[in-house]
């Protein structure tokens, strides 16, 4: 006897969001395979970019160091210039890592390669190609920044036991530099727009957050020091560099909700813009 379902009967309910949430990161992985299988032959590309903060490192913070010598925290206390400097290179390391992947390679897998036209021909979406690269960045960064970790932890420049979760700190920075560079990448029209993310907006910031010397002992205005409180890596050299160094206060709260909100709405945004340019 076949059981006929009554019309007023409650429909099941569905998945709920953490389940599909993990079923599209699930499906991205195949995205993920696809840029390793890629790579594999031409692994030194990755690995090369690891070498920069170590030489920026060991020219300017041991270099430089050697004339400075110490730098004061906010806190009062003074800590040798290259444990200044370290922290806040190896938050480079992470943006650099998740900056390059997003924007020069996604854009050519946009707009020549069209490697996301036959990837939509796959039970994946949008979505899942944006959390699928954002993974694949993450990857990268992680190489960078677990380098920058060693050599810092080699050298002693790691001066509190919370050294440890400058890890995950600098996978929150480059996340949010990943979903910043997809949401960016999707503006850019031809390679020569690459001088603009690249040369008006990520060198100011390498140069001016805080990375080489403190932000706040006078040497610049107030309404510049305002607008760099305002930009990410600011956040991420903040919080890095407080975990480093044990100065954990207010100051790095704020920057670790500046970086998770500041991730999720470059996400929302960076899906919105693919859709429309892969949605003609």
């Amino acid at each position: 006897m076949t059981a006929v379902a009554r019309a007023d009967a409650p429909l099941a309910p569905g998945p709920g969001p953490l389940t599909r949430a993990w079923a599209q990161v699930w499906r991205a992985r195949r995205l993920v395979q696809r840029n390793i299988l890629v790579y594999r032959h031409q692994w030194i590309i990755i690995v090369s970019g690891a070498f920069e903060p170590v030489f920026y490192l060991l020219g300017i913070g041991l270099g430089l160091g050697a004339i400075i010598q110490t730098v004061p925290l906010s806190d009062g206390r003074m800590v040798p210039y290259a444990a200044f400097v370290g922290p806040a290179l190896l938050a480079t390391a992470a943006m650099n890592g998740a900056v390059f992947e997003t924007i020069f390679n996604v854009f050519f897998k946009l707009n020549y390669a069209k490697t996301y036209d036959g990837v939509l021909a796959t039970p994946m979406g949008i979505s899942e190609i944006a959390i699928g690269e954002l993974l694949w960045a993450l990857m990268r960064s992680t190489l960078y920044a677990v380098a920058m970790f060693l050599l810092m932890l080699a050298m002693g420049l790691i001066l509190s036991p919370l050294g440890i979760l400058m890890i995950p700190a600098a996978l929150l920075v480059a996340a949010a530099f990943a979903a910043a560079g997809l949401a960016g990448t999707s503006y850019l029209r031809t390679v020569n727009d690459f001088d603009i993310p690249l040369g008006l907006i990520v060198m100011p910031m390498f140069l001016f957050s805080g990375t080489f010397f403190p932000i706040d002992g006078g040497a610049f205005p107030a309404w510049l020091v305002t607008i760099i409180t305002f930009t990410p890596l600011y956040h991420g050299v903040e919080l890095i560099r407080g975990l480093s160094t044990g100065l954990v206060g207010i100051g790095q709260l704020v920057s670790l909700a500046y970086l998770v909100g500041f991730f999720a709405v470059c996400l929302w945004l960076a899906v919105r813009r693919m859709e429309r340019k892969l949605i003609k």
